[in-house]
């Protein structure tokens, strides 16, 4: 979508056949009859309704909204503005800070080290990085007097790789609870764009782990340390890797952990923020920071997100280029988290993604087998297999506002699914 002559390649969906043919379809709007691809022109005209009045409200400045299905682009918006302060309008090139979006492609690179021999998901993540081999968990106690103190005990099992892959690491995010753990990830500043990433991953493995790996799910750093890892591996920088293993391959021009000036302006901006709404700090997309965080620190196109899903829908393959095969594509988007506590009903997580374990008990609607991710700027993507369908949603949201946003978004493409 860099200009109104781009075309993608957007090519068979995994599915239980996959279809027949590539099809290139061009980026333009309308350029596919949602009805062609069993999509719905009313439910679609009131998602984009929505959205309008959603802008309207001040909870978004703009968007870029895309839904595939059957290996077409049956349907797509650029709406709004990308800044609002300086009235520009959004583009279909415009870029994104894609946070959590992230996560996804560091774990690729992992899984692609896997396939060339350098690792196994069950490694300890000692073998890479030293520093983790003395961890402890921190248990919370209260002493006579009632005051919680923290005592170390030493974890049942070493974390592997995969544990930091689907989040059972006892790695955490310190702003996401109030536990003593917690509280000593926001002192040691666990994020800190100051230090670089292995600064980074050895301040992480003088922590406390919240619990013993493998006994449940948290979200936390667990991606940032696959990025040292990364590194470690290659013997290169996060970025360089990234850009060596899968954006040159994908043709993913636009996606960095930081933006040249010539591309500073295409950047879209968080939306104004409101008097009982704080706008959640972002980071400057044109300030290269020690820390490349594997974890959310990316910024991208639409087009470039686009060709990462569509490889992973091919099995592991975009343009005749191929970065995994397809058995380790369907092992990332399956379930391994279990009977781990701490997953919503019927989602589980895979090696990078979450995963939808049912139809059912999900408070969305979706497909058994849907696997993706969203970020903290209030992007998201999916990929439904079984119904052959991918989707995208591009926005720079407030962190009060972004489940709201993204939530209708996925309920009301879902409900445009008429065959």
């Amino acid at each position: 979508m860099r200009n109104t002559a781009r075309t993608i390649l957007v090519a068979g969906l995994l599915a239980a056949a996959p279809l027949a043919q590539a099809v290139a379809e061009t980026l333009l709007p309308g350029a596919a009859k949602p009805e062609d691809v069993g999509l719905s022109s009313e439910q679609l005209a009131r998602l984009e309704a929505a959205t309008r009045a959603n802008m309207d409200a001040g909870l978004l400045s703009g968007a870029i909204m895309v839904v595939v299905k059957d290996g077409k682009i049956g349907w797509q918006r650029v709406m709004g503005q990308r800044d609002k302060a300086k009235n520009l309008p959004m583009q279909p090139d415009s870029l994104f800070r894609i946070y959590s979006m992230t996560k996804p492609i560091v774990s690729v690179a992992i899984m692609m080290l896997v396939e060339q021999g350098k690792m196994q998901i069950d490694d300890p993540v000692s073998r890479y990085l030293p520093e983790f081999a003395d961890m402890k968990v921190g248990v919370e106690k209260k002493d006579a007097d009632g005051k919680a103190t923290l005592e170390l005990a030493a974890p049942a099992r070493a974390m592997t790789i995969q544990d930091l892959l689907r989040h059972t690491s006892g790695l955490i995010y310190g702003t996401r609870g109030d536990s003593l753990v917690n509280k000593a990830y926001v002192e040691a500043k666990i994020g800190d764009r100051t230090v670089n990433n292995e600064e980074f991953a050895r301040r992480v493995a003088k922590l406390p782990l919240r619990f013993s790996p493998g006994t449940r799910w948290e979200y936390g750093v667990s991606t940032d340390i696959l990025g040292r890892i990364v590194e470690v591996a290659t013997g290169k920088s996060l970025g360089v890797a990234l850009d060596e293993m899968i954006f040159r391959p994908l043709g993913m021009v636009d996606t960095a952990f930081v933006l040249p000036p010539e591309k500073v302006d295409r950047a879209a901006q968080p939306s104004i923020s409101h008097k009982d709404r704080p706008m959640t700090p972002r980071f400057d997309v044109g300030v290269k920071a020690a820390f490349e965080s594997g974890g959310g620190g990316l910024v991208g196109s639409t087009d470039d997100y686009l060709r990462f899903m569509v490889m992973l829908a091919n099995g592991g393959t975009f343009n005749g280029k191929r970065l995994l095969g397809a058995q380790t594509v369907a092992f990332m988007a399956a379930d391994h988290t279990g009977a781990a506590p701490g997953r919503p009903p019927g989602l589980g997580f895979g090696l990078g993604f979450e995963v939808r374990k049912s139809t059912g008990m999900a408070v969305l609607p979706g497909s058994e087998g849907e696997y993706g991710w969203a970020g903290n700027a209030g992007t998201l993507f999916w990929i439904d297999p079984a119904r052959k369908l991918m989707a995208l949603y591009m926005v720079q949201v407030n962190d009060y506002d972004r489940v709201f946003l993204r939530n209708q978004f996925r309920t009301m493409v879902q409900a445009a699914i008429i065959k």
